[in-house]
Parts: structure tokens; C-alpha cells; sequence
């Protein structure tokens, strides 16, 4: 989550009518109005949102589509090679200018041959880095660091062996562990990677089958490639403070804050957390003020609120987003129509997309607005700028449940993709998956 200087406000519902507001500001017979109108038309219009709030907006324009986005052609590994693909959720994508050259890089949670998913353990967290989005990827270079080791791994859980007196590469409440439901357990999701004040760092979680889970973060001494070592505000726990959550197989006072990001801005640095926790890191890095009872965001919450994952906060144009990902969930509507809404799980109610919401504010900490639906199937995601200014969003298509774990589509899911954004200029304030008739046309209603 690092800041872009490009653009965004906060917007109500009643103003986001895209034809009123230009027809409102052309009523106005000043030379401010007219100018005002006229900039208005140079960007494409926000969509009238579904009513009431918490509908989801599925139309095929928000979806990421050929004409809008593509997938990533990561360097394959060995354990690729029968899916022909690299096998992805939670993907990351950011843009970096490191010595005075544009570079990219990619991650996100991966599987280890032989299982169908990140669990119950992985192999910790790869890297692939190119100087252009369209590629090509290469696995970063570790083969310097751990000769004869798997290229492009960073950081695992394997790497336990590494720690010595004053550095801690792996804690022990990261360690693989064995019980008997599970057997080996253990697993790194939702890495991202950051360039901040000339240094490389990795926030990632640990996963639910561990012995801890919740979120950390690792500091490189060299480059992005690594060697990573864990910032001392881990060596004993994930950031935060410890909550009833996850599965029931978590053992009780085990579960942390998961999906943590980190958002910079100048020389400061923030810490993002599931559950819409924040927390300003130290100057040098090592922790977080302050290290328990994380302040909240201010949010505009659906009644009744979902369960949401991954928040992540984008700065453009000196405003702020905050993303969230959430299920659409199908039920039906008293007529007999499908209703598409964040609805908690619920009998009746099933899990349809994995979609990005997202609210805009004046300051980091809120207030932020009403959310909506900027991409749908989007979820987990983050939003970076290109090196020529472009906004974008990655994507992964979630297996698990929902539209892209039928069986006539799992094999086009947990992908690297990237999806082109749109931004409504900076009277509308949004950011939408770039709609196929730019906003410009007036969509179908929506029911």
C-alpha cells in the first residue's frame, strides 16, 4: 500500500449521479461553473449505486475482462510446469523506481506440489521482479543467497536453521508444527512487498494452520531478493493484539490480525490490519506504536456488516481509499429475483464473487464514505500505479467457492492478473475497474 500522488475525493451517494452533476454544474452561470463542467467531461461518469446500501454491483462492465486486463507471465518453477501457470491467491503488484529505473514486482500465496491449495502448510513466500508489467518475469536471484535452493523463494519457514544470536529469520511460533488432524502445518498467505526510505521489506501472514496466526513483516539486508530477517516486533508474536476469530481449530488465543499491509507516505510508515486496525510504525522500523489497542478506521459500515479481508489503502491526488474485499452473496429476492449483496453468510444466502469494495476520505484515518463495488471477482487485491502513470489492480479469481470454483472454471482461477483502472476525475472522486463504455453511457438499471 504505498501512496500515489494522482487524484480522489470524498463523494455522497446523492452527488453521484453522473448526468445531475453535469447538468447541475452547467446550470450555474459563473466562468468557475462552466470550467468546472467542462472538466467534468473530460472523465468518465460514476455509476449510480444499487439501493439500499450493501447491494453489489455485478454488471459485466466491472468485471476484469481481455479487453481490460491479462495475466501475469510469471517465470515458472519446477512445481508449475503441470498447470503450465503459476498457481496464485492474494495477488501482489507494484511499480518501484530503484535507482532511477522502474521495477516491478510480483507475489503472492502460493501451494506446494501435491496439495490443492495453501493448506495446511506452504513454503513460504516467492518473488518475481521485471522492468516492464507486461514482463518479462524473472524469479528474483536468491541462487547468491542459499546456492542450490529453489530460485525466487525469499522467505520460509524452512529457513528456520538461519537464526542466530541478534538476527531472527524465522520465529518459533513460525515454525512448521504437526498435530494429528492436519499432520505438518504451517503457511505464509497475502506477502506484499515494499521499497521504503531505500530499504526492501515483505508484510505477510501466517496462516491459519499455524501455531500463531496473524500478520508480520521482514526486512531485507540487501535487495529485493534479500536476505529478509523478522522485525523485532515479531520475534514473539504477530503485530496486534490476540481476538476470537478464524476457524475452530485455531487454538484459543492463538488468532492475531491477518492480511497485514503496509501504507507509506513521506518518511512515515503505516501498518494496515484485517478487522480495519491501523498502526503508525516506529522510526526505525522494528515495531509499531502502539504495539496493542490498534485505533480503528472510520468507516461507513453496511448493517449489518460482513465478514471482510485484506484492507489495504491507496492514496490518489491527496485523498485516500480503503479496500476491502467481500463476498457477494446470492439469495432471493420476495419476488423470486437474485439479490447480489455483502450480506453476512447466512441460510439461504450463497457465495457468488469475491469482489474489491473500496471508500474514499480526506485523511488516512477517516471518515470514509459509502463503499462500492469497484471490481467485481477483485477481491484481495491492491491498486499500484505503472511507471507511465496508469492505475491498475490485481486480481486472482478465487477457488474456493463462488463463480470460478465451478469445475468449468477452476482451472482459470488463482491467477496472477492485473485489471486497467478508471478514475471519474477529481469532482466524482472513484475508482472503477475500466468499464467498457468509460462511464460515459448510461448502464442498464440494476435489479
Amino acid at each position: 500500500m504505498t501512496g500515489s500522488e494522482n487524484g480522489l475525493n470524498v463523494g455522497r451517494r446523492s452527488l453521484l449521479t453522473g448526468a445531475a452533476g453535469l447538468l447541475g454544474a452547467a446550470a450555474l452561470p459563473t466562468t468557475a461553473a462552466r470550467a468546472e463542467a467542462g472538466s467534468l467531461g473530460r472523465y468518465p461518469s460514476n455509476w449510480p449505486d444499487p439501493e439500499p446500501y450493501g447491494l453489489a454491483d455485478t454488471r459485466p462492465d466491472l468485471w476484469p475482462r481481455e479487453d481490460n486486463s491479462f495475466v501475469l507471465p510469471l517465470e515458472p518453477r519446477p512445481r508449475d510446469k503441470e498447470l503450465g501457470r503459476v498457481w496464485m491467491r492474494d495477488t501482489y503488484v507494484n511499480c518501484f523506481t530503484v535507482g532511477g529505473r522502474p521495477l516491478y514486482v510480483a507475489t503472492g500465496t502460493t501451494r506446494v506440489p501435491g496439495l490443492e491449495g495453501a493448506g495446511p502448510w506452504n513454503d513460504g513466500i516467492f518473488v518475481w521482479v521485471a522492468r516492464s508489467l507486461r514482463g518479462p518475469w524473472r524469479l528474483a536471484d536468491t541462487t547468491g543467497i542459499r546456492p542450490g535452493a529453489e530460485k525466487g523463494k525469499v522467505w520460509s519457514p524452512e529457513f528456520a536453521a538461519e537464526n542466530r544470536p541478534g538476527r531472527v529469520v524465522v520465529a518459533p511460533w513460525q515454525e512448521y508444527w504437526q498435530d494429528d488432524r492436519f499432520g505438518k502445518r504451517g503457511q505464509a498467505w497475502a506477502p506484499e512487498v515494499h521499497y521504503f526510505r531505500g530499504k526492501w521489506y515483505i508484510v505477510a501472514c501466517m496462516g491459519d494452520h499455524s501455531r500463531k496466526v496473524g500478520s508480520f513483516m521482514l526486512v531485507s539486508e540487501g535487495g529485493v531478493e534479500g536476505p529478509y530477517r523478522l522485525v523485532e516486533g515479531n520475534h514473539d508474536k504477530p503485530f496486534g493484539d490476540p481476538f476470537i476469530g478464524g476457524p475452530n481449530f485455531i487454538e484459543p488465543g492463538a488468532y492475531h490480525h491477518i492480511d497485514g499491509s503496509l501504507y507509506s507516505e513521506g518518511h512515515d510508515a503505516w501498518l494496515v490490519l484485517h478487522n480495519h486496525v491501523y498502526a503508525k510504525f516506529r522510526d526505525d522500523m522494528e515495531d509499531i506504536i502502539p504495539a496493542t489497542g490498534l485505533p480503528k478506521f472510520q468507516q461507513t459500515p453496511y448493517s449489518p456488516e460482513p465478514y471482510l479481508e485484506g484492507a489495504y489503502v491507496f492514496k490518489h491526488g491527496g485523498k485516500y481509499y480503503l479496500l476491502h474485499a467481500a463476498w457477494d452473496r446470492t439469495s432471493a429476492n420476495p419476488d423470486g429475483s437474485t439479490r447480489y449483496a455483502y450480506d453476512p453468510a447466512g441460510p439461504g444466502r450463497v457465495q457468488y464473487q469475491y469482489d474489491a469494495v473500496v471508500a474514499v476520505s480526506d485523511r488516512f484515518e477517516g471518515p470514509y464514505s459509502e463503499r462500492w463495488t469497484l471490481g467485481v471477482g477483485a477481491g484481495h487485491n491492491n491498486i499500484f500505479t505503472d511507471h507511465t502513470g496508469g492505475l491498475w489492480a490485481t486480481f486472482f479469481r478465487n477457488p474456493n467457492f463462488g463463480h470460478w470454483s465451478d469445475p468449468s472454471r477452476i482451472a482459470d482461477s488463482a491467477v496472477a492478473g492485473v485489471v486497467r483502472l478508471e478514475w471519474t476525475g477529481p469532482q466524482r472522486h472513484r475508482l472503477y475497474v475500466q468499464r467498457r463504455n468509460n462511464g460515459h453511457t448510461a448502464p442498464p438499471p440494476i435489479r
